[in-house]
């Protein structure tokens, strides 16, 4: 196939949103749907060469003022060893329906049935303890992200568990490897506590980054 009979960026987002019909399209090879203060996505990463593209699942957490839509617990889809897989334009028309159902088997949050808050936020947590035990960076914006989700939908239990999460990580992440702008596990700690006890500011936050972000035709799930 010539690069001119390729299929076109809308052709390939119409394709995948047909095996995954609760999401819509966003932009060009990017599908979202909403799960309250949630985004969940398959995103459609171009390859280096421009050539094909890498399927990407991931979530975006809407409770916190950010300028572009995330790919938090980003997972690309993977060979039987591993590799990170690619499809080609060009092969696109036969090989996108496998590889649709292979990413929705290979998701860790659901694709099919919309995933809950607690499963996304118990994602978030799990996310961080894997961060520090393998020595990674500090999971720092995914632990925020998962208590003030929580903290979002009222799910108390969820968001005392992410605190307690927190004060356990401010012990151990090595300062080296925290953000430039820390100003300390208090400050933080007490940050953190204070937005989570103001459910009007979080609710505030997530209808701005809904309009910021053109979420509004996006379906929400809940």
């Amino acid at each position: 196939m010539s690069k001119s009979e390729a299929p076109t960026a809308k052709r390939v987002t119409s394709d995948w949103m047909s095996t995954l019909p609760g999401f819509a399209a966003w932009r060009p090879l990017r599908l979202l749907r909403r799960i309250g203060p949630v985004v969940q996505g398959v995103t459609l990463d171009r390859t280096t060469s421009g050539d094909g593209y890498f399927p990407t699942v991931h979530i975006h957490a809407l409770v916190r003022e950010f300028p572009v839509v995330t790919l938090t617990l980003g997972q690309r889809l993977i060979t039987p060893s591993g590799v990170q897989e690619s499809i080609p334009f060009a092969l696109h028309s036969t090989e996108f329906g496998s590889a649709a159902q292979r990413l929705i088997a290979q998701s860790e949050l659901s694709l099919e049935e919309p995933p809950s808050i607690s499963e996304i936020v118990n994602s978030l947590y799990e996310y961080v303890a894997v961060q520090q035990d393998k020595g990674l960076p500090p999971a720092v914006r995914e632990l925020e992200d998962g208590i003030l989700v929580a903290a979002a939908v009222g799910e108390r239990s969820l968001v005392e568990r992410g605190l307690d999460l927190a004060r356990q990580m401010a012990n151990v992440w090595p300062k080296s490897r925290l953000p430039l702008d820390w100003q300390g596990s208090d400050v933080w700690l007490t940050g953190l506590e204070q937005r989570v006890d103001d459910s009007s500011g979080l609710q505030d936050v997530v209808e701005r980054q809904v309009a910021f972000h053109k979420l509004a035709k996006v379906p929400d799930a809940q």
